[in-house]
């Protein structure tokens, strides 16, 4: 070990450890690993396996979304307070007692015999949501369905679900080849009341040994022997292995210390979720505060807004009226030219002793009169023009008789492009015509 001359006989010796229980042929890689967490060979191992539990796994659903699988919490694992209730193995008696002890002692040197020859396949994790699923399968295939709710995830989940939820998590590790598991799994795990308790409010997870999840997990709980379970729960935010219940107990007085356990460690839960209360409380409060910010925010944008095309609108309102003032100036400066330029094109009036000479007294809207001779050839154009150029009439105006009442088509029209003459009308030698205000 070339870059290892400078490790302590402790480093080395942590290195060692940490290389057989991840698998890692790389020293150094392993070395990296515990540089990185100060050489805390626990929290070196969890974080190896919660990069195992974030890899793609080649076995499941080509739709799930491996990225998103939880990283698994750091787990305090022997904290100076843990409460470990230990049962020592009894001494086995009878032939079939003393047969399954010495078979075990035997699988157990047969498994560390071949361990030295090829690495334990146990090591490989590949589908570890299987491994759970498989071992659920199992257990209710040999001992039936009534048992705790087991969760169906993997190790790394149910401790997420647990800090999620604020809730304790039970991890029962099942010892296949150990000769109290038959009668813990068919005399405790399926009680009614083993049932009922671990249903409420505790996420009970299990998985067998013989299975690289459950292996991967022993390693890391480091347990002593069978049946074993782990009560874990979170402090200090961190989750943490409140107690060990390690060996066959009685149903009863496993239940019991369960229960005391989670009765004196309770508080610690109790204040997280008071802390997180708060947490969201304020949360919502300061969510409530930004949303009731935005609102006025956008009331005010909105009133600015309102206020803006009012103000636009109140301009454009006033272009127009200014521009409508200007086009009627300009109308009214066209209409003064275009009466300039009748008054100059007015025929002369003929005199009175004319023998086609036409009298028209005109009254206008006003009152006033006006009187003018015409000869009857003219075209009623001329007598528009004359009422239209004079001061007093109105800019538009019809003329009309007085009895049959008619209007005179005085000026072109689409109908009539050219007036006729006053004598094509039967207008006779005297003729009163009254002035019409088409505005009025």
């Amino acid at each position: 070990m070339a870059e290892g001359v400078d490790l302590s006989a402790e480093q080395t010796e942590k290195l060692l450890q940490f290389q057989d229980l991840t698998g890692i042929d790389d020293i150094e890689r392993c070395k990296q690993f515990l540089v990185t967490n100060n050489w805390d060979l626990e929290v070196a191992v969890q974080t190896r396996f919660g990069e195992q539990e974030n890899r793609r796994n080649i076995y499941e659903d080509s739709d799930v979304d491996t990225e998103r699988q939880p990283r698994i919490p750091v787990v305090n694992t022997n904290p100076s307070d843990q409460r470990v209730f230990t049962v020592m193995q009894h001494r086995p008696s009878g032939i079939f007692g003393w047969a399954f002890y010495l078979l075990s002692r035997f699988l157990d040197i047969f498994r560390f015999a071949f361990s030295l020859i090829r690495r334990d396949p146990r090591r490989y994790v590949t589908n570890p949501t299987q491994d759970v699923r498989d071992f659920i399968s199992e257990f209710e295939d040999k001992y039936g369905p009534e048992h705790p709710p087991f969760h169906r995830g993997t190790y790394a989940e149910a401790l997420n679900a647990a800090k999620r939820d604020l809730n304790f998590l039970m991890v029962y590790l099942h010892g296949d080849d150990h000769q109290d598991t038959p009668e813990f799994c068919r005399d405790t795990l399926t009680r009614a009341d083993i049932k009922e308790f671990f249903s409420n409010q505790i996420v009970f997870w299990a998985c067998s040994v013989n299975k690289p999840e459950g292996y991967r997990v022993s390693q890391a709980l480091r347990e002593v022997t069978y049946p074993f379970l782990a009560l874990i729960c979170l402090r200090q935010n961190r989750m943490t292995v409140i107690a060990r219940f390690q060996g066959l107990m009685n149903p009863e007085e496993l239940l019991e210390k369960v229960q005391r356990t989670i009765r004196d460690n309770e508080s610690w839960l109790i204040a997280a979720r008071a802390d997180r209360d708060e947490r969201n409380f304020n949360n919502q409060l300061r969510q409530e505060q930004d949303e009731a910010f935005l609102e006025s925010l956008r009331a005010d944008q909105e009133k600015e807004r309102k206020k803006r095309e009012e103000e636009e609108l109140k301009e454009k309102e006033e272009e127009e009226e200014r521009n409508k003032l200007l086009e009627e100036e300009r109308e009214k400066e066209k209409l003064q030219r275009r009466k300039e330029q009748l008054r100059d094109e007015l025929p002369a009036e003929p005199t009175s002793d004319d023998p086609n000479v036409i009298k028209i007294l005109l009254k206008l809207p006003s009152g006033i009169r006006l009187e003018r001779r015409f000869l009857k050839t003219h075209s009623l154009q001329h007598l528009h023009n004359y009422v239209l150029v004079h001061e007093a009439a109105p800019d538009d105006f019809q003329i009309v008789t007085n009895f049959p009442r008619r209007v005179l088509p005085t000026h072109p029209t689409d109908d009539v492009p050219i007036p006729p003459s006053f004598e094509d009308v039967g207008l006779g030698k005297s003729e009163l015509l009254f002035v019409h205000d088409n505005t009025a």
